[in-house]
């Protein structure tokens, strides 16, 4: 049994969840969501400029200006804005390296889902237990490539992410 990849897979769902509630009923009060996800993974589509610039992975921030947001079984999509200019991008969620909502201290951080992508090797980025830090707020921003221009990436603060050893029974 692969129960490690299990978990995984059960927590990409609390992503797909949130993700649909934003898209049924909105973002509430300060939740915002930072979704970081490898670019090369296979079925995740950028247009060029953006693959060039960020070669290895990308954190995008749902907070007020993302257009379109579709949510399906084992992609997103959503409409943003780079530079002023409307993209359109698609992820599919075992792309996804980390998910966090400041705004409640939220964070989850995940293995890549194969061993390599084009042909180069990957270096496991963390796993769903690990502690990650969970952005700080950071007002506006959008995208870490602003319409600002801000190509800065926000600052991050810890946060806190549960451990399921904390829950199990000590024998």
């Amino acid at each position: 049994m692969k129960y490690a990849q299990m978990v995984e897979d059960a927590l990409r769902g609390v992503v797909r969840r949130a993700l649909n509630a934003a898209n049924t009923e909105g973002l509430h009060g300060n939740h915002h969501f930072y979704v970081t996800f490898l670019t090369r993974f296979p079925g995740v589509e950028l247009p060029d400029h953006l693959l060039e610039r960020y070669e290895h992975d990308m954190t995008i921030v749902l907070q007020h200006q993302y257009w379109d947001l579709k949510v399906e079984e084992t992609f997103f999509e959503v409409s943003l804005s780079f530079n002023k200019l409307p993209t359109r991008i698609h992820v599919p969620y075992a792309a996804v390296t980390s998910f966090a909502d400041p705004s409640v201290q939220f964070g989850l951080q995940f293995e890549p889902q194969m061993d390599q992508i084009d042909g180069e090797s990957v270096v496991p980025a963390g796993n769903a237990f690990a502690p990650m830090k969970v952005p700080e707020e950071s007002g506006d921003a959008e995208v870490p490539e602003s319409e600002e221009g801000d190509d800065e990436a926000p600052e991050e603060k810890a946060g806190e992410v549960v451990s399921l050893d904390a829950f199990r029974k000590k024998s």
